[in-house]
């Protein structure tokens, strides 16, 4: 995809963050869009910043780990567009927690958005977007979709596996031929709601680590404007690149992890236990 002029594209998560900024670029070029999100003040605020761009937007409101509502939703953008070329599957959510304190429910609850989210996102618009030969499915993994972190298993559980359904896909589109590609976007710290919106719960105590402080010290990490990472993925998406990584961060944990596949775990680890210690002297 040389240019995105005329063309349209279904954003998940666009009430804030990432997916705001990428409909904003997108708008700046022309592009149509269909934005969704279960914020619907998010969105509003999203359409505001939309105003004096030529292009035709539509906003619904939809839970990414209802397959009813995604289905509805990939059906009423056909139907107010005419075709979908792109659809970025950006919505996410995160949860602190050790492996024996994640609940069920909230276990249930990161995978259905961050995973099935991006498979219901993935299937239900792939149909649609092949029918103009001319298109991209953009998945948002994470840093933490290649490397794990303790408390954040489940996170990590999610994003990685977004990383083997997108590359694999990618690799079936190749061999069809068919005028439509991937992308699996791997954003390091994005200054973005993602830790404020974060559930914590108490289980990180066990590890000397306090829930509120943890979110606070994540936040602190969060340094790469979202305008910056929607710039870089819209460029990748022109350059049909297979994997991109955003942020110095998530450039040096990759190297890491090639360098020292299961050794960044000790590394990782013994960090953890020195920077606890460093706090409590402090």
């Amino acid at each position: 995809m040389k240019n995105f002029n005329n063309k349209v594209a279904a954003i998940t998560g666009a009430g804030s963050g990432i997916g705001q900024q990428l409909a904003v670029l997108l708008a700046q070029q022309g592009c149509h869009l269909a934005l969704s999100d279960v914020n619907e003040q998010g969105l509003e605020k999203t359409l505001e910043l939309l105003k004096g761009n030529h292009v035709r937007v539509t906003t619904q409101k939809v839970n990414v780990a209802n397959l009813a509502e995604v289905q509805a939703w990939a059906k009423q953008v056909e139907q107010d567009h005419g075709s979908v070329n792109m659809i970025f599957n950006n919505a996410g959510v995160a949860l602190g927690s050790t492996v024996e304190g994640a609940s069920y429910e909230d276990l249930e609850w990161i995978v259905g958005i961050n995973f099935w989210g991006v498979v219901y996102g993935t299937k239900e618009f792939l149909p649609l977007i092949k029918k103009t030969g001319d298109g991209h499915v953009i998945n948002i993994s994470s840093l933490f979709g290649l490397t794990a972190q303790p408390t954040q298993s489940a996170y990590n559980a999610t994003k990685f596996a977004v990383r083997g359904f997108t590359e694999s896909l990618r690799q079936e589109l190749d061999m069809q031929n068919c005028g439509v590609s991937a992308l699996c976007v791997h954003p390091g710290g994005i200054r973005t709601n993602i830790a404020n919106a974060a559930k914590m719960n108490d289980s990180l105590l066990s590890l000397g680590m306090h829930p509120e402080k943890s979110a606070r010290n994540f936040n602190k990490l969060l340094r790469c404007p979202p305008e910056e990472a929607a710039r870089q993925i819209l460029d990748a998406v022109q350059k049909d690149r297979r994997r991109l990584l955003i942020g110095n961060d998530a450039k040096a944990l990759d190297m890491i992890q090639r360098i020292l596949p299961t050794g960044y775990q000790r590394v990782t680890a013994l960090a953890s236990r020195l920077g606890k210690k460093g706090k409590k002297s402090a």
